[in-house]
């Protein structure tokens, strides 16, 4: 009797369409990743597209969304590598319909409704909710050091990035002087050089005159009228008892929360980052001279009205005369901090979970240690909470030694 084995026929058709529901149990976390994605409000998404159908067409944003998110919950962030799985991994092929886009897509996808992304958590956080996830009295909060696309090779001080600079300035003068010679380089046409010749030329190019007087008012110098307390939650800082290193440090966190808003792309051109660094490094300072100043208004105030809790005089502050530290060129929200064992160039990672190990917040900061984000953290959980109506607040907060305070 011959042996008897399944045939592996792979030049054999389908005698049939084959169907996606074939393909992956029933039970498979990709089927529930598109049922929960079909009933999200994603209509933020939609209306990023043209209305008018006109373009290039682009792919269901609904697709696109269940793909990022299943991708991301089975740890995988990198956008190439979202693309191998979307041509090799029949999960990932279920999700889009055994259609492939490419990382560049995906990578411009992601970047293009990071802020739509990141509110879909609350309405995530609500559906874990109403499946009973979130009821937990308890909760945790811990950190993590995530490595950033970024060389520690890449950070430079303020002295360097003078040095830089000023190296490319003497390139560039050498560059321009074998280029125009004697001449500047920006002279007028000779038309406009002399007094006559302009007032001929603007006679006859002017289609209307001019106004002559500018009605704009002169602007007043507003740092003369400004209280170093705008800004600044006095009650919140004095009740961490922390001195005049609380107000300096949350000066910083200012600065970094006004950066996050404002965020643009990286400049591919190494000298204007190096100008964009110095400019960081610059606003570093100015922050921290901020923050000095808001202490010192207040220990005043405090000196006129109450002058019993002044306590002892400060230690003597005296501000750097020029920035110090330094920041990355390729990444400059980035930090060198301590990781697991060793020295990584990234962020801070915070996240707050119940005992269902469902995350109620997560946040990303530049501090290298944990000391003072409890309270930020579990404020952020509360928020995240009441965002999504859930009446369930945590009543026990667990963390390590890392955030005393």
């Amino acid at each position: 009797m011959p042996q008897n084995f399944i045939e592996c026929g792979r030049e054999q058709a389908f005698l049939m369409p084959p169907s996606l529901r074939d393909w992956l149990p029933a039970d498979h976390l990709a089927w529930f990743v598109i049922e929960t994605v079909e009933r999200l409000y994603l209509e933020t998404f939609y209306s990023a597209y043209r209305a008018d159908g006109h373009g290039r067409a682009a792919y269901e944003p609904s697709m696109m969304v269940g793909l990022v998110l299943f991708a991301y919950s089975t740890n995988e962030r990198s956008s190439r590598g979202i693309e191998r799985h979307c041509r090799q991994d029949i999960a990932y092929r279920v999700i889009t319909g055994n259609r492939v886009p490419d990382h560049a897509t995906v990578a411009r996808f992601i970047k293009r409704h990071e802020q739509s992304l990141g509110e879909l958590f609350g309405s995530v956080l609500r559906l874990c909710d109403r499946a009973g996830l979130v009821k937990s009295g308890v909760v945790a909060v811990d950190g993590t050091k995530l490595s950033a696309s970024a060389s520690s090779d890449s950070n430079v001080d303020y002295d360097r990035i003078a040095r830089e600079i000023i190296t490319e300035a003497i390139a560039t003068d050498e560059a321009e002087d074998e280029q125009h010679g004697d001449a500047r380089g920006d002279e007028l046409p000779a038309e406009l050089q002399t007094e006559a010749g302009r007032r001929e030329w603007l006679e006859r190019e002017l289609a209307c005159e001019q106004p002559a007087a500018d009605d704009r008012e002169g602007t007043a110098d507003a740092e003369s009228d400004e209280d170093p307390l705008d800004g600044f939650d006095v009650e919140r800082i004095v009740a961490r008892v922390q001195g005049r290193e609380g107000w300096l440090r949350e000066a910083r966190r200012q600065l970094e929360r006004e950066r996050w808003q404002d965020a643009g792309p990286m400049p591919r051109s190494r000298s204007e980052r190096l100008r964009l660094a110095a400019q960081w490094l610059e606003e570093d300072l100015a922050a921290e001279r901020r923050g000095n100043a808001a202490y010192e208004a207040f220990r005043e105030h405090r000196r006129l009205h109450d002058p019993r809790r002044l306590g002892g005089p400060p230690k003597p502050y005296v501000a750097s005369a020029s920035p110090q530290g330094e920041v990355n060129v390729t990444d400059p929200d980035s930090r060198r901090m301590k990781g697991n064992r060793r020295y990584i160039q990234g962020y801070n990672a915070q996240a707050v979970v119940n005992e269902q190990q469902i995350v109620i917040a997560a946040e990303i900061t530049t501090a290298a240690g944990d000391f003072s984000h409890l309270r930020p953290m579990i404020t952020a959980a509360l928020g995240e909470l009441e965002a999504a109506d859930i009446d369930h607040k945590p009543e026990v907060a667990v963390a390590d030694a890392q955030y005393w305070n």
